[in-house]
């Protein structure tokens, strides 16, 4: 090989050997300062784009746990004020009974109804106080089903013992039920959900006698409990075919829905309802009754009793969406813990590789930082043959 002194090749060469070992030294160090295998669109494209996916989610959901322990303590806060509700109207039936007995006079019952109506009036400035973040929960919170829905208003005829929303939308649903193919069809217009009863049904495509089936329309966010004859609170029973033409009102309401999941739609949302509470409103329908005498005292123990179960059907409820907020808390927490292994296999360093990988570098490096100078020395023989 000739002896060359304008171009060092064998110089060139470890130089450019050294910028390859020097690089390859900081992109260990930058990984082992950051913890992170991908720090740049460079370092890994595809897997950028995962993992910001990834991270998206997870930070969602990690909110999502956040949303459903606050749309917990908010429904404990309606929940506490309707145990102190139920303790009131307790009390007025123990006045209603006490003024149903001809023991006393009606000069005795002016005192008897005088706390009577102070305690309804309590009840309503209870329902008008209890509030979370500024908002009134117990007169109408989230959307709620008008009682004059005719599915409800003809129960009779229709067989529909109950109604229940859970993130349905404000508006007018129509049944479609043609008799004898135990299919029936719920829709407002924009959105339409067809499910198939038969197997809820007995060979005559009715409900079994004194029984309740639920035929829930889960895409619309509405179940409807269709009951047989001589079933418990009914006044009908349904027979394929008795919902056709019927409806369900939904009004819309303040409040009441509680994002749980990471992106739109009904399945990332819980939705909670609570009827108007007071005393004075239609749900409770207390503000007519009086015990200011015998005859008033003895009707309005029935009335008390329908407000007492009211009471205690909305906390039941109440108590059953908070039950399942705590296992929508524990599946999102499970969630997070799986996509968080996922992007952690994209995006973290492995340790001890880059540890063994940066010892090659600084060795190579070291290496060719001395075989540099010992190739600049290599021309200088050239001198020996000018002497």
């Amino acid at each position: 090989m000739p002896l060359r002194i304008n171009n060092n090749i064998a110089a060139i060469n470890t130089r450019r050997r050294l910028n390859a070992n020097n690089r390859d030294l900081n992109l260990r160090l930058e990984r082992l300062s950051s913890g992170l295998r991908v720090n740049r669109a460079a370092d890994d494209a595809a897997g950028l784009s995962v993992r910001e996916g990834m991270r998206a989610e997870i930070s969602g959901l990690k909110m999502n746990i956040l949303n459903a322990e606050q749309a917990s303590n908010l429904l404990q806060v309606a929940e506490g004020s309707l145990n102190e509700i139920n303790a009131m109207m307790i009390r007025l039936r123990e006045l209603a009974v006490q003024s149903s007995s001809s023991t006393l006079n009606d000069q005795n019952r002016e005192s008897i109804q005088a706390e009577y109506v102070q305690i309804l009036m309590e009840i309503d400035r209870v329902s008008l106080s209890t509030t979370y973040n500024d908002q009134v929960l117990l007169t109408g919170f989230g959307n709620n089903i008008d009682r004059a829905s005719t599915a409800l208003t003809a129960s009779g005829t229709s067989g529909v013992a109950n109604l229940k929303i859970s993130g349905a939308t404000a508006g007018t649903y129509t049944f479609e039920d043609s008799a004898g193919d135990g299919i029936i069809t719920l829709g407002n217009g924009v959105v339409t959900q067809t499910i198939n009863v038969q197997q809820i049904l007995d060979t005559n495509l009715t409900v079994v006698s004194q029984t309740s089936v639920v035929a829930n329309f889960d895409r619309l966010g509405i179940t409807v409990t269709l009951a047989g004859d001589g079933a418990t609170n009914s006044t009908g029973s349904y027979t394929d075919g008795d919902l056709h033409g019927q409806t369900i009102l939904i009004n819309a309401g303040t409040g009441g829905s509680f994002q749980v999941g990471p992106d739109d739609g009904i399945n990332n949302r819980i939705e909670a309802t609570i009827p108007d509470m007071r005393a004075s409103g239609t749900f409770i329908n207390l503000h007519n009754t009086s015990v200011g005498q015998i005859n008033t005292s003895r009707s309005a123990l029935s009335q008390i009793d329908q407000a007492i179960t009211n009471v205690s059907n909305v906390r039941g409820d109440l108590g059953a969406v908070m039950n399942r907020l705590a296992f929508t808390v524990s599946f999102t927490e499970n969630e997070i813990e799986n996509l968080q292994n996922s992007e952690s296999s994209i995006s973290d360093a492995d340790i001890a590789n880059e540890v063994a990988m940066m010892t090659r570098a600084q060795i190579l490096s070291q290496a060719a930082t001395a075989m540099l100078a010992q190739a600049n020395a290599v021309p200088q023989t050239a001198l020996q043959l000018l002497q």
